[in-house]
């Protein structure tokens, strides 16, 4: 397997990240346990996760499978903080105040004395980037984060960011995990140029299109009800993002797929994965049968050919569906 690096860092990464937001619900704990084992086995060296998922229950699930593989030291773990996590004005946000309660919460559900990749999971409109900066560079400074990164930011924001770092002489961000896929490229327009030019590693996350481009809905038909959108009750953020123009994507890649003898999602992320500037797809599997047939692309290459039959699909920059949908500072909406 190709490892990469993460970042400008030199820590090398599997070429896929297994995501655990669905550790805890739909996924029950045996069966996520079963596929953090599964995935190392193959030789993935990299879990995301994030305080809010399933409100901490990610983290311990995370947690309790390197304790009880013992393989803690081998994992590169990232987890993020941003989201709610009580009822108190202050249990949310990108203040100092929140940031290091958080680490520590986490820190105990994690059950560990570090977390090697610790994010902003959004941005802040109004909170100055010097308070967040200096906060998780304290924690750097104390040993319990080896390196900061954001999730989902504008590219303006992530250049501010590393500015003020060099400006104040504080940890800066190695990494930004935006939302990525063949549907919504437009993170080729400025972020992919930045990363590359600066030396950021990039963390897509729904690589796979929220299972649009797996093939789970199709023109005229309602949503299963094991799907994301289904279990949203049809309406929301995940269900505005499956538009029709979309699902022709899918339709037609998962023809190129067949010719291919891959399944529709294996080509969706292969693609992903092999895109310039890009380090590791973040792939969220809620079955073990989904991430077996995700991990068979950590030994495979997009050829160019596949490349430019994508390209005309949805042209580089572009896009047909709307992951941007849960970012406030987005204005610009598909459809």
């Amino acid at each position: 397997m190709e490892y990469r690096s993460l970042g400008r860092t030199g820590v090398m990464v599997s070429p896929l990240c297994l995501g655990a937001m669905n550790f805890g619900s739909p996924t029950s704990e045996p069966d996520s346990l079963q596929m953090v084992n599964r995935a190392l086995d193959a030789g993935i060296n990299f879990i995301d996760t994030a305080n809010v998922y399933n409100q901490g229950e990610s983290e311990k699930i995370v947690g309790r499978a390197l304790q009880q593989n013992g393989k803690r030291d081998q994992v590169v773990l990232a987890t993020k903080v941003h989201g709610k996590m009580g009822d108190g004005p202050n249990d949310q946000g990108t203040s100092r105040y929140h940031i290091i309660k958080a680490c520590e919460d986490s820190l105990r559900r994690l059950q560990t004395d570090h977390i090697d990749l610790y994010q902003l999971h959004r941005p802040s409109p109004t909170i100055p980037q010097d308070e967040t900066l200096r906060a998780f560079d304290d924690l750097v400074r104390s040993g319990k984060v080896r390196y900061i990164g954001c999730s989902t930011h504008p590219a303006w924001m992530v250049m501010e960011a590393l500015a003020t770092s060099e400006r104040l002489g504080i940890a800066r961000y190695i990494s930004e995990q935006p939302p990525y896929n063949l549907v919504d490229r437009r993170i080729e327009n400025e972020l992919v140029p930045l990363a590359q030019k600066h030396g950021l590693a990039l963390l897509p996350w729904s690589p796979l299109a929220g299972g649009i481009l797996a093939g789970r809905y199709n023109k005229g038909e309602g949503f299963p009800d094991d799907s994301r959108a289904g279990r949203a009750g049809g309406q929301g953020m995940f269900v505005d993002r499956i538009s029709p123009a979309a699902v022709e994507v899918a339709r037609k890649l998962a023809e190129r797929a067949q010719e291919r003898e891959l399944t529709s999602s294996q080509l969706a992320l292969l693609w992903c994965k092999d895109q310039p500037g890009i380090t590791a797809p973040i792939i969220g599997p809620r079955t073990m049968d989904h991430l077996e047939d995700q991990l068979k692309v950590l030994e495979l290459t997009l050829s160019e050919e596949d490349r430019a039959f994508c390209d005309t699909l949805v042209h580089p920059g572009n896009a047909v569906a709307d992951f941007h949908n849960s970012n406030p500072w987005m204005k610009a909406r598909i459809g």
